[in-house]
């Protein structure tokens, strides 16, 4: 069964308190730096930190009393997980989650909280999806899909809704896509009200399988390296949301993790927004390519589940791909004010030291040298540079780690 424009309305009478209208926020730095009048949908801010409490909560409302006592079981990387086991303690049904093994513990930790019970499967979302399918089998339970169910897609719709209502000239709409149940949703939407809105798919480089399910006509297996955006790390897309995306869609561009990680960093340092990588792949991709100069555009933030570890790295690869974190690994000769000429570059240069690391006993350091590591602090590509150049005229021998 197709979702339809009638089933997205019926999903926004049906929310409830528990599902937010969150904020379409106008930024005017990322409108300086795209060129783009720039708003911000803020699905982050949902209750569990993501969007897909809405698909779940909508799917869930609508099993039957029978459904219901047999319980639901879904997979998940983590963002339809605690949708899942949030919706389930609101009506008092069992949930079993199953989760790839490499998930976020944050995310694992979460879902537990909600009261789900929590399998650890596979190493993705498809092997996890064969677990819950064959738990459901055994179990009678409800299997409810990640993206590829129509009351799924249709609750996700219901965003096209919220910012066509906030922003009724919008020109084009960027959104992450990984299995596409977000993309199908928002489509149908904005199709039926305005067709000559744009709307654009983003996905990761790693997993770009929409992006070639749609070249090649049929879904098309693709992926598998390595990426931070887990949300969107799907190999192979559902066949309704294909059907549905092929039809409607404008365009379906990739982005690499380094352009997430700028916008994720940007996020935090401009906006106060913790937002995660899948989350941000849309303003990733309006910060690198800057697509639509002049336009009203919207960048769907989908979700702010980001791991503290990974949080860290995020800050710090920010910094030195802004050139304000310079890292530099010196050999000195092992006498008495040596250190002193470095120190004496820095502060002329007025940067600031964060972290010194001194190492005279490493089997790759000659005796009667010290090896330091420099981690500095500057306000940016201008002032690093003059620093690099000041101690290249000093002939002091250096290696750049940033």
């Amino acid at each position: 069964m197709n979702p339809s424009y009638a089933e997205i309305v019926k999903a926004n009478s049906m929310r409830g308190n528990e599902i937010k209208k969150t904020p379409l926020i106008h930024s005017p730095t990322f409108s300086e730096i795209t060129g783009s009048e720039v708003y911000l949908k803020a699905e982050f801010r949902q209750r569990t930190g993501s969007f897909k409490i809405r698909g779940a909560y909508f799917k869930i409302k609508s099993l039957s009393d029978e459904e219901k006592k047999h319980g639901v079981v879904a997979a998940s990387a983590g963002n339809h997980a605690q949708g899942m086991a949030f919706a389930s303690s609101l009506e008092k049904i069992s949930c079993t989650i199953v989760m790839p093994k490499n998930a976020s513990p944050s995310k694992v930790a979460a879902t537990r909280e909600y009261g789900a019970n929590v399998i650890l499967e596979g190493t993705n979302y498809d092997e996890s999806s064969a677990k819950a399918k064959e738990i459901a089998k055994e179990t009678g339970a409800t299997m409810i899909h990640a993206f590829d169910d129509p009351q799924i897609i249709a609750a996700h719709g219901v965003i096209g809704l919220e910012i066509l209502d906030d922003l009724p000239d919008v020109d084009e709409i960027y959104l992450p896509i990984g299995g596409g149940g977000l993309a199908a949703g928002i489509l149908i939407a904005i199709k039926e009200k305005n067709p000559n809105v744009k709307v654009v798919g983003v996905q990761s480089k790693s997993f770009p399988s929409m992006y070639e399910s749609l070249k090649n006509g049929s879904l098309t297996e693709s992926g598998g390296e390595r990426t931070i955006a887990d949300g969107i790390s799907v190999k192979i897309p559902g066949q309704l949301t294909f059907d549905i995306i092929s039809k409607l869609i404008d365009e379906i561009v990739l982005v690499d993790d380094t352009e997430i990680t700028k916008a994720m960093f940007l996020l935090m340092e401009r906006m106060k927004f913790v937002v995660e990588p899948a989350g941000a792949a849309s303003l990733a991709y309006l910060i690198s390519k800057k697509p639509a100069p002049g336009k009203k555009v919207v960048a769907i933030l989908a979700g702010g589940n980001v791991d503290m570890y990974l949080l860290g790295q995020i800050v710090y690869k920010g910094l030195a791909g802004m050139s304000r974190l310079l890292k530099l690994s010196i050999l000195l000769p092992d006498r008495p004010g040596a250190f002193k000429e470095i120190v004496d570059e820095i502060t002329l240069a007025n940067v600031n030291i964060v972290e010194v690391v001194h190492d005279r006993l490493s089997s790759n350091i000659d005796a009667g040298s010290a090896g330091v590591t420099l981690s500095l602090e500057t306000q940016g590509k201008v002032q690093a540079d003059l620093l690099i150049e000041a101690l290249k005229k000093k002939n002091i021998k250096f290696t750049l780690l940033t």
